[in-house]
């Protein structure tokens, strides 16, 4: 988090390489909050037009601009759901996983860096700046600022710390399969992949809370197609989504079909889970 002395230490910092990276990262910072001031400036006029019987004239009298630049405002603004994800910019961490063989000592699973993408894909639809980022097999916090951790239980221990926090939903392992259990009533939610014989679905789990001043998303499948089922939702349906939980912290489930790699669709099982 930036404070007002930020910028005068950039200025500062007799070191030419260390003031260019903090002079880009303080940039990208500033762009990310202009971006999320002009969410917060659409918004405003639209609560004044809605609760406040105001005209989009008397608006742009009150705001000092004309009702061309208001028009302009509420056209080409981020959209509200942008919050979600909270102010960026917004890392995106997938598991790099350790290698069974001496060729091989670590590697991200292609399933992972698609979901990667996608993040980074839905994110960009919202004018939110990505850093990429990869979790150490041994790490156990999420990365600073707002962040979409995509990791199951079993890949690293920030996985498993986040799932054990959520209140409304887990994931247990029992009968050699991985299961999402919903606390309050004991159900047992498994993966169609596991069954006998199996079918082409697979079930993830979304938690979204607010840590402090950041937004910590956490994406976790029973598979690895189990993440991408959640992104595909979340960009299908990610304005219909907030407009549910608002800034409250929740967990749900998705259930996607999958046809070969991909993902056919996707439907929300269980939750929204507040906590």
């Amino acid at each position: 988090m930036s404070g007002p002395d930020d910028f005068d230490a950039v200025r500062a910092d007799p070191d030419p390489i260390s003031r260019g990276r903090r002079a880009t990262a303080l940039m990208s910072l500033y762009q990310q909050r202009a971006t999320e001031l002009a969410r917060l400036r659409r918004e405003a006029i639209e609560q004044a037009h809605a609760e406040q019987d105001m005209t989009y004239s008397e608006i742009a009298t009150a705001l000092g601009i004309t009702k061309g630049r208001v028009t302009q405002i509420r056209s080409g603004a981020p959209a509200r759901e942008r919050v979600f994800f909270g102010v960026g910019p917004v890392s995106v961490g997938v598991p790099l996983r350790e290698g069974t063989d001496t060729r091989m000592r670590s590697y991200v699973d292609v399933t992972d860096l698609t979901s990667q993408a996608e993040a980074e894909t839905l994110l960009g639809t919202l004018a939110l700046t990505v850093e990429p980022v990869t979790i150490a097999p041994d790490q156990g916090v999420p990365p600073g600022g707002d962040a979409i951790v995509i990791c199951g239980p079993k890949s690293a221990p920030v996985g498993a710390a986040l799932l054990d926090s959520d209140p409304a939903l887990g994931m247990v392992r029992e009968a050699d399969r991985w299961w999402i259990a919903v606390r309050e009533t004991g159900e047992r939610l498994g993966s169609p992949l596991g069954d006998t014989p199996p079918a082409n679905a697979d079930l993830g789990y979304l938690s979204r809370r607010r840590d402090g001043d950041r937004v910590v998303a956490h994406i976790a499948g029973i598979h690895s197609p189990g993440s991408l089922g959640v992104l595909h939702y979340l960009a299908g349906n990610l304005a219909s989504l907030h407009r549910a939980v608002g800034d409250r912290d929740f967990s749900l489930v998705v259930r996607c079909e999958l046809d070969g790699p991909k993902i056919a669709d996707s439907v929300l099982v269980s939750g929204p889970h507040f906590w």
